[in-house]
């Protein structure tokens, strides 16, 4: 019966040993530790999880290319814009 609940226990938190990490993802790995306020762990973890497609609630990411640069200049656009960023000092007293 020990041996079943050991084998049990091993399979369900199964620990890996990742060799040649690159030094540009362990930096990113461990920034998102630090953000995140994770162990290091813990956020490889979240991070094969989410490479893999497995996230219950997964990033939605789009390719922005078939819009980007296409832009055009419009006074009547930059000058609504321009009015957002004036402060009503009535309001903000």
């Amino acid at each position: 019966m020990l041996a079943v609940l050991a084998g049990s226990a091993y399979t369900c938190c199964m620990q890996y040993t990742i060799r040649g990490i690159p030094p540009a993802l362990d930096d990113a790995l461990r920034e998102r530790a630090r953000a995140s306020g994770k162990s290091l762990n813990e956020a490889a973890v979240d991070a094969l999880v989410e490479g893999t497609g497995l996230t219950v609630h997964g990033k939605r990411r789009r390719n922005l290319s078939d819009i980007s640069g296409t832009w055009k200049a419009d006074k009547a656009v930059e000058a609504a814009l321009a009015d957002q960023d004036t402060v009503d000092k009535d309001i903000w007293k």
